[in-house]
């Protein structure tokens, strides 16, 4: 019985990470739009379905239950430490 409630904890954990890998993977795409010329409309696009994914994402995960979601979240924000140290790091190699 703790063994299902483990791997099901764990599925969640995993799904929250490629949420999040595909939340800064796209908050990266999203930040070269901003900072290129005439991609206005199609950064505030991109920035809105970013947001809406991860609600989305989020909702379903809070409907199976308080351990789904923080299992999720848990998974998000560990690839968001990662990809912070990440961007930082090359902040630095290149000013």
């Amino acid at each position: 019985m703790i063994g299902v409630v483990v791997v099901r904890t764990a599925a969640y954990g995993a799904l929250g990470a490629l949420i999040g890998m595909a939340y800064f993977a796209a908050l990266a795409w999203n930040v070269r739009l901003y900072i290129g010329h005439g991609a206005g409309r199609n950064a505030l696009l991109l920035h809105l379905l970013r947001l809406a994914i991860a609600v989305a994402a989020f909702t379903v995960c809070a409907r199976q239950g308080a351990a789904p979601i923080l299992a999720s979240f848990a998974g998000f924000m560990a690839i968001r430490a990662i990809s912070v140290n990440h961007y930082r790091l090359a902040l630095q190699r290149n000013p």
